[in-house]
């Protein structure tokens, strides 16, 4: 009997070693992949293939947004909210082929791509919808310009800088020409967005943003969404002013 039950313990430790051998290479396979410096390539890999595509959020492109009674507004913000909402988001520019500005790049249909070059210091994010836009951070230790010299854009100055496997990026200097996310949500030119960027496995891209604009929101506000990685398809070849030809009767929510 004693040689028996050690053959049992003996077979059951052997199998949970193989189990934990079979979990350890899954994980292994899902982990954070990472550029030749290092840091985590937030892109895509030696294929070439794959971009973030939408999350698991309930707003488009798998935003998450808190609802509109958790967020600061100040009173003009949150009567031009409630507008828009009346009204179905019937002036959303993004639909009239305007760039996605500030986070709402995160936050659309066709996906996006990031691009890391550290030979020249700068990550590139690529938009696949609208009229495909890219965006330019400089990872070269520069500040933001100032006075004339900010010039107010859909996507701002933004400079990054890693903490740990994090890329956080600073962006000043926003136009009031686009909606931060399709529900609505104002913003000014005092905007200032702050991103943190992180891929804690390989088919996750975590976001989240602070809020900061003092002339809109009463204190700054935080949200944050995962995007998953689709690693089979490239992103489509869309550009939404080519035939558009009815897009003054897109009226709706999402």
């Amino acid at each position: 009997m004693v040689r028996v039950a050690l053959s049992v313990l003996c077979c059951s430790a052997m199998a949970l070693s193989a189990g934990a051998q079979t979990g350890s290479a899954a994980a292994d396979a899902n982990a954070t992949p990472r550029l030749a410096n290092g840091r985590p390539n937030l892109g895509p890999l030696a294929d070439g293939k794959g971009f973030w595509d939408r999350g698991p959020g309930p707003m488009v492109g798998g935003a998450d947004y808190p609802p509109p009674d958790e967020v600061p507004f100040k009173p003009w913000a949150r009567a031009l909210y409630d507008y828009r909402q009346e009204t179905l988001a019937k002036d959303d520019p993004h639909v009239r082929c305007t760039p996605p500005g500030g986070p709402r790049q995160f936050a659309v249909p066709f996906g996006l791509q990031i691009i890391q070059v550290p030979t020249v210091k700068r990550i590139f994010i690529l938009s696949g919808g609208s009229v495909r836009p890219w965006r330019e951070i400089y990872m070269d230790g520069r500040a933001h310009p100032e006075g004339d010299y900010l010039n107010p854009s859909y996507f701002g100055h933004s400079v990054g800088h890693w903490e740990g496997d994090t890329l956080v990026v600073d962006t000043v200097g926003f136009n009031e020409r686009f909606w931060m996310h399709r529900e609505g949500y104002p913003h000014t030119k005092a905007l200032h967005l702050v991103e943190r960027i992180s891929r804690p496995r390989l088919d996750t891209l975590r976001y989240e943003i602070t809020i900061d604009d003092p002339n809109a929101y009463e204190s700054a506000w935080t949200t944050a969404w995962n995007k998953s990685w689709n690693a089979d398809e490239e992103i489509i070849e869309y550009f939404c002013h080519e035939n558009n030809r009815d897009q003054y009767r897109m009226v709706g929510d999402n």
